[in-house]
Formats: structure tokens, C-alpha cells, sequence
């Protein structure tokens, strides 16, 4: 007869024990007991039931979805080490500070740790029991053998419970932040194959999903999958190039919306610390965060603002606590960079604003970097050509969304794969709350940028690559000389380029002689004196010219928005409609008359935009600077200046004064008799360059022929 093997008694118990331990009330009590949160969000309390279990755990959260709470509760309701892999040192000293604010072990190693810190923190981990029951380290820590090695200890000891890979979309080099390092992690399921895998993101397309799975050899993982909408955050695009000052309105903007707390992301550590400088002088609590500090320096902010002794904080990177306003100075990379970044916002679901300054230098700088980018890493042409087109494919998603008139809340959304209706969207971005505002922007911006081409915008960024990737860039662009050059300096002919061309290589050649210099120049104008268009150019008319009648048309624009500003305002602002219409259109002239029609364009939009939102106090301010009346008088002599006069009116004029034998002899000209028949303006034709040099050659033969005759005749008369 078989022997009946005996009833696994410990699996019941175990097994038992685990079904408790996933339980939702049990879980619950240790929510409200350390977090003091009602309940669970979203798809926390699945994910942290799946890993509870031994699953094997995939979770896609929006940012300020809780995806720390999937791994920090299990940490709590079981015993052993949860292992927290994560991406920014900053981070991590972040949580690991407010988890022992609650009385929660938690510990983190990195290089700004000393070497005292750690050793208390090996010598726990090699203890029989363990305090610790959060270890946050970075992937680097994690590829080292020496570190991997205290990881297998910790496992035969039966004491890891969880890994928890945070910020996972780094691991897939489709993604918008690739680290090779994260890549490393493959090799967790071999060393440490029976505990399960948490793997979180909030920015992860389903590319990246798959690629995420794969690379760290998840089985049978559950895939938890929330909508990346944000509907709590207003989204919002400004555009540098219409502003007067960008720095002034951020500073406003801020000081706006009061006491609240800020981040402000920035492309270069130089920015940060110049942008914190002049926020901090228009009188708003504020620091400069990055890697460019010290580890004292960094500490010291990160402690200020998380205790809201500083507001704002200007970061290249940032994190953290509950922010009112997330503002990007510079354009993100990529979608998936601003989604996260600008996600830090209302993260405690109150209503948050997401503000991006848009502008076209910001956008050629990335555009360069992103180009070069790759042109110093250990890879092969190919793989470094389809890398910069991945990065420049995921910037065009960027330059949709600042240049685009839809739904931006749309855009973000369909990014990721998720197919809404602008109807989603409730007037929560500018674009749906405003839309006629940010169309007549896109029409300012596209003539900005037109005539940007047309003078030749460029960009000299003076690095080199190791220096692009390290953020120390330094770019000079030339606003000054598109703002001070004028229509008369610039030619449409190729042939006057290559002119000046060759006068700049003229000047290089030190030795070259002044019949050399003539020479040229006179090839150079018989040259241009060839082109068939000559006489077309010279009488073609200034497209770039602004007429009367384009002014007129600005000044009725002026005066349209000065009575939408004076309903707006209530009916006891009492201005001049017509004469201040003249007066601001008048500023716009004098300001960028002489620089063609895109910049009076885009300044006649900027004062109308500004007409939209000032107050009356401001309004009557600056109609105050010059009196209204007489800014009515210049109006209407400009006015008259542009008409003539009739031909049959009488006058005289005086004309010249001449002393005869004492007596003043006053000359009366009529106004009818033209003054050319007055004087005799037979003057003798200039002649061309090309004519004076012919003509002074033809003097010097001629001379030398004087010359030799003369001396001929000498030698016949000292001979006879």
C-alpha cells in the first residue's frame, strides 16, 4: 500500500499568512497609521497586493499618481530589506528624509554619503536583523561587484523582499531618458531570482513598456495602466520673442499667484543661477538648484524649500513636495520630459498651473544639441544617426505642442497613445480658454520667425561636445544687430555680397598693394553694373516699407483694443480713444519703423496683447507720458505732412537778403515759379567708379606722353 505523503502544513500557514498580509484592511491600517491617508489611489493597492503576493509588477502612474505608496506599504507589512533603485541622488536623500520624519528605517547610499554613514549602514545590513527596511541606491551602485555581492548575502539570508526600480522607463533606449546604466538591472533576475520586480514610470509608451519587460526579464508581470490626463493642471505656452522682457513677466506671473511654491526648470546651470538672481531681486524667496553646487550648497536648498524657507526653486533637475506652478524657461527635449517635469505640479490634486516660455533661440540651441549630442559616444554611425533622429522625432512632438493652435492638453494625451476629444480638455489650457489669443500669437510668431530667415538669425555656440553634454554651453546671438540694422543696409543681390566678401579677404592680405584694392573695386562695380536687374532694383518698391495705410490699419487695431479695454475697465476710464490710438501706434513706429514690417508688426501685437490685461492705473500711466493733446497735434501734422498742398495757393517766400550801398534788398520768390529756374543747375555729371579710374589712367598716359616729348625735345636742343 502507497504511503500518503504528510499535508504541507507550514505552506498552509505561509500561504495563510500571506493572504492576510495582502488583505485591503490590514493594508489600509498601515496606510492611515504612517501616512495618515484615508485610503488607497488608483491602482496602488493592486500593485502593492501583487507584490506582496511574489508577482512580478509593471505600473504606469501619472506623476503625483502615489507611486512611491506601491512600494514604501509593503516595505511596512513584511518583513526584510525593499531595495529601491533610483535615478537622482536628490531624490532619494528627499524621501529617505520624510520617511524618518514618520518613524519609517529607510537609508540611502551615494557619493555624497561619508565614509562613516556608510559604514553604519553595512555594518546594520550585515547584522542579524536588520533596522533598515528601505535601501535606496543608484543603478551605478548596483553594477559593481563589490555591492552585488552584499546584495546575494542579503538574499541566501532570506531578507530581500522587494526590488523596486523607480523612474524604469531609463532602462529602454526608446525612451526619452535612457541611462546605460539602468540597462545593468538585466542581470537582478539572475543573481536574485526568486524576488519579485517592481517596475514603475510615469512616462513609458507602449514601446517602452515592452522593452521594460523584456530587458529586465519580468514573468508573468502585472501590468497596471492608469490615463496620463492631469486634469487638475492648466497648461500654458508663452512666447519669448513677443514678449518685451521674459524674465519681467515671469517675475510677475509669480508674484501673482502669491505665496505659493514654485519649480522653474532651465536648460544650463548659468540660466539657473541668472534667472534665481534677478527673481530673487524683484523681492521673491528664491534659490538656484543643480549639479554645478556643492554637496553642502544642494543640501542646504533642498532644506529650505522642502521647509518652504525658499519658494522657488530654479533647477535643471528638481522633485518634490506639493507646487502650485511648474514653469519651463526653456523648451523640454522631449514630451515625455516636459510630462514628467511638469507633472511635479499639484500633486496634492489641487488646481496647478503648468507655464512654458517658447523661443525660437531656445529651440535652434536644443535642436543643435540634440544633433550633436551623439557624436561622442561609443557607438557606430548607424546606431548614432537613428539615435539623433529618435531625439529629434521626440522634439518635433514639443514643437507641435508650443506652435500648434489645438488643445494642448490633446496633444499630451495623444503622445502617449491615448485617443481623446478636445472636450476632455474643459478650457483647461490656453488654447481651449483663449483661442483667438493664441492664434493672433502663432500669426505674430510666424512673422517673427519669417523675417528672422530673411535677415539671417544665427547661432554660435563656442563648446565642444563633451562640454554640450555637460550642460556648459555658451551661445551669442545676434538680436542687437537684427534690431539695429535697417532695410538700407541690406541688399537683395548676390553680387554685393560677394563684393563685400571680397573686400573682407582684401583685408587680409596686408601686402597687396593700393592699384591691386582699385582694380577690384572696379571689377567689382563693372560687375554689378552688368546685371540686367539693375535698373529693375533700383526702381522696385520696398515690400518690407511701411505705408500710410498700413499705419492707419494699426491705429484702428490700437483703438479697437483701447474700447475693449475701456468696457473691460468699466466706463469711468476717460481717455481719447483716436488720439491715444496715434500716440501708442506712434511708438510702435519710432521703436521698429526703421526695421521693416515684421518687428512693427509683432511690437503693435505686443501693446494690443498688453492692452488685454492692464489695469486702468497702467493703462493712465503711460498715456500720461506724453499729453494727449498734443500727441492729437503730431497726429494731425503727420498727417498733413502726407498731403500736399494745393498748386493754386498763394505765397512767397523770402529768399536771400543783399546789403547795396547800405540799403537791405529783400528778393520776394513766388511760389508758383519752380526754384530750379532760379539757380542755374547745370551741374557737371558724376561719373561712375569705373569711369573716375578709367579717366584718371587716360591723364596719366597722357601725362607720360608730355612727359617724354618734353625730354625728347630737351636732348634735341642740348645736341644742336
Amino acid at each position: 500500500m502507497e504511503k500518503k505523503s504528510p499535508l504541507p502544513l507550514n505552506n498552509a500557514i505561509a500561504n495563510r499568512r500571506k493572504e492576510q498580509l495582502c488583505s485591503k484592511d490590514s493594508l489600509v491600517k498601515i496606510l492611515r497609521w504612517h501616512f495618515r491617508y484615508p485610503d488607497f489611489r488608483g491602482m496602488q493597492l493592486e500593485a502593492i497586493q501583487a507584490v506582496l503576493s511574489g508577482r512580478d509588477c509593471f505600473c504606469l502612474m501619472p506623476t503625483g499618481g502615489g507611486k512611491s505608496m506601491c512600494y514604501q506599504i509593503p516595505a511596512l507589512a513584511k518583513t526584510g530589506i525593499v531595495l529601491v533603485v533610483c535615478p537622482l541622488i536628490a531624490l532619494m536623500e528627499n524621501q529617505v528624509m520624510a520617511l524618518k520624519e514618520k518613524g519609517i528605517a529607510a537609508e540611502f547610499l551615494s557619493s555624497t554619503k561619508t565614509a562613516d554613514a556608510k559604514n553604519k549602514i553595512h555594518e546594520d545590513l550585515d547584522s542579524g536583523k536588520p533596522s533598515t527596511r528601505l535601501l535606496y541606491v543608484t543603478p551605478e551602485l548596483i553594477a559593481t561587484p563589490g555591492f552585488m555581492s552584499k546584495l546575494k548575502k542579503i538574499y541566501s539570508r532570506g531578507l530581500l523582499s522587494l526590488i523596486a526600480i523607480d523612474e524604469a522607463h531609463c532602462i529602454s533606449s526608446w525612451g526619452h531618458d535612457f541611462r546605460p546604466s539602468y540597462r545593468k538591472l538585466s542581470t537582478l533576475r539572475s543573481h536574485l531570482p526568486d524576488v519579485p520586480i517592481l517596475a514603475l514610470t510615469a512616462t513609458a509608451v507602449p514601446k517602452v513598456q515592452k522593452d521594460v519587460v523584456d530587458s529586465l526579464q519580468m514573468q508573468n508581470a502585472l501590468m497596471l495602466k492608469t490615463s496620463f490626463n492631469r486634469p487638475n493642471i492648466y497648461y500654458e505656452v508663452r512666447y519669448k520673442d513677443l514678449l518685451e522682457d521674459a524674465y519681467a513677466d515671469l517675475s510677475d506671473t509669480l508674484k501673482s499667484m502669491g505665496d505659493v511654491c514654485a519649480i522653474i526648470y532651465c536648460l544650463e546651470r548659468s540660466m539657473c543661477d541668472d534667472l534665481s538672481a534677478h527673481l530673487s531681486q524683484n523681492g521673491i524667496s528664491c534659490a538656484a538648484y543643480h549639479a554645478g553646487l556643492n554637496n553642502k550648497m544642494r543640501t542646504s536648498v533642498l532644506d529650505d524649500w522642502i521647509s518652504s524657507k525658499t519658494k522657488v526653486v530654479v533647477a535643471t533637475v528638481a522633485f518634490g513636495k506639493d507646487v502650485r506652478i511648474v514653469c519651463h524657461f526653456n523648451i523640454p527635449k522631449s514630451m515625455e520630459a516636459f510630462y514628467q517635469e511638469s507633472g511635479r505640479a499639484g500633486r496634492d490634486q489641487l488646481p496647478s498651473t503648468s507655464l512654458l516660455y517658447y523661443g525660437v533661440d531656445d529651440r535652434k540651441k536644443m535642436e543643435f544639441i540634440l544633433r550633436n549630442s551623439g557624436s561622442k559616444k561609443s557607438q557606430s554611425s548607424n546606431s548614432q544617426e537613428e539615435s539623433t533622429r529618435m531625439s529629434l522625432t521626440a522634439f518635433n512632438q514639443m514643437l507641435e505642442y508650443c506652435e500648434g493652435s489645438g488643445c494642448r492638453r490633446k496633444r499630451i494625451l495623444e503622445s502617449f497613445g491615448e485617443q481623446v476629444t478636445a472636450s476632455l480638455c474643459g478650457k483647461t489650457c490656453d488654447s481651449c480658454r483663449f483661442p483667438n489669443l493664441v492664434a493672433r500669437n502663432l500669426e505674430d510668431l510666424t512673422a517673427a520667425c519669417s523675417l528672422r530667415q530673411k535677415g539671417g538669425s544665427r547661432v554660435f555656440i563656442t563648446s565642444s561636445t563633451d562640454a554640450i553634454v555637460g550642460e556648459q554651453l555658451s551661445e551669442f546671438w545676434n538680436r542687437d544687430e537684427e534690431a539695429s540694422g535697417s532695410e538700407e543696409d541690406i541688399s537683395d543681390l548676390d553680387d554685393g555680397n560677394e563684393v563685400v566678401n571680397n573686400l573682407a579677404r582684401s583685408k587680409g592680405q596686408s601686402r597687396l598693394g593700393v592699384n591691386e584694392k582699385l582694380d577690384l573695386l572696379q571689377r567689382a562695380e563693372e560687375k554689378y553694373y552688368r546685371n540686367e536687374n539693375t535698373n529693375k532694383q533700383r526702381n522696385k518698391v520696398d515690400k518690407n516699407a511701411i505705408s500710410d495705410t498700413l499705419r492707419g490699419a494699426s491705429r484702428q487695431r490700437l483703438q479697437n483694443a483701447l474700447k475693449q479695454a475701456q468696457e473691460r475697465l468699466g466706463g469711468d476710464l476717460k481717455i481719447e480713444m483716436e488720439a491715444s490710438a496715434s500716440l501708442l501706434e506712434d511708438e510702435c513706429y519710432k521703436k521698429y519703423g526703421k526695421t521693416g514690417k515684421s518687428f512693427y508688426y509683432s511690437q503693435v501685437a505686443s501693446t494690443i496683447r498688453w492692452l488685454t490685461t492692464t489695469s486702468s492705473d497702467n493703462l493712465m500711466n503711460r498715456l500720461r507720458t506724453v499729453d494727449v493733446s498734443s500727441s492729437l497735434n503730431v497726429f494731425s501734422e503727420v498727417e498733413q505732412s502726407l498731403t500736399p498742398p494745393p498748386a493754386s495757393a498763394p505765397c512767397a517766400k523770402e529768399e536771400t537778403s543783399n546789403e547795396v550801398s547800405g540799403n537791405a534788398v529783400t528778393e520776394i520768390i513766388p511760389c508758383d515759379v519752380p526754384l530750379e529756374n532760379s539757380f542755374n543747375t547745370n551741374l557737371p555729371p558724376i561719373p561712375s567708379f569705373s569711369e573716375f579710374v578709367n579717366s584718371r589712367k587716360a591723364k596719366k598716359d597722357q601725362s607720360g606722353d608730355t612727359k617724354k616729348h618734353s625730354s625728347r625735345v630737351e636732348k634735341k636742343m642740348r645736341i644742336q
